[in-house]
């Protein structure tokens, strides 16, 4: 999954949203370095990844995609997911869209100095460029992978993976959905046991 599910799974708490946001820049137990609740987060975000990958309905929407972008496959679908998460999100949220970005923004921006450098760099970007919400539509997902596809050090070519998202739209949305709800029950039981 990426941030805007990571970041929706953590429920209620402001640190454990931040601890699964940043996670994927912290590595082996350096995690242990952040506050406790920010550790929790790191945690869920490594729990949630490992049962992504290992989901036969995940896997099934990435092998569609591994013909043309093989292991950028994982991501591509991490990132379509978002997007089907924001185009539903009244489904799952009682909250709007905008309103959860905004109070999230202004979570990273209260707790600034608690961030990785890493993150400390990329949030500037997300706040003024509108990440989350730009999830919303097509094209924001395809500013999105062109950004990426441009930050890695091969041609990943995932600016391109737009047209398998417009080709088979109804059978990544229903993967997606089907999906969904089994991580979010197991992100919930997760969080209880930390």
């Amino acid at each position: 999954m990426n941030f805007l599910a990571h970041i929706y799974l953590s429920g209620d708490n402001d640190l454990l949203k931040i601890g699964n946001f940043m996670a994927d820049g912290i590595h082996g137990k350096h995690y242990e370095n952040f506050p406790l609740e920010i550790q929790k987060g790191i945690i869920l975000h490594r729990e949630i990844d490992t049962f992504t990958d290992a989901h036969p309905i995940f896997r099934q929407s990435t092998k569609r995609l591994h013909p043309n972008y093989h292991h950028y496959s994982g991501i591509i679908v991490d990132i379509f997911y978002d997007h089907f998460l924001a185009k539903n999100w009244i489904n799952y949220s009682t909250e709007s869209l905008e309103n959860f970005t905004d109070r999230f923004y202004q979570s990273l921006r209260d707790n600034y100095d608690v961030l990785n450098e890493k993150t400390q760099k990329m949030v500037p970007y997300l706040i003024q460029q509108n990440w989350l919400m730009s999830y919303q539509s097509i094209e924001g997902i395809a500013v999105i992978l062109e950004k990426m596809d441009n930050r890695m050090k091969r041609d990943s070519n995932m600016r391109h993976s737009v047209t398998e998202l417009k080709s088979f739209y109804p059978e990544f949305e229903k993967e997606f959905t089907l999906f969904f709800k089994e991580l979010i029950v197991h992100s919930n039981l997760k969080i209880q046991t930390l």
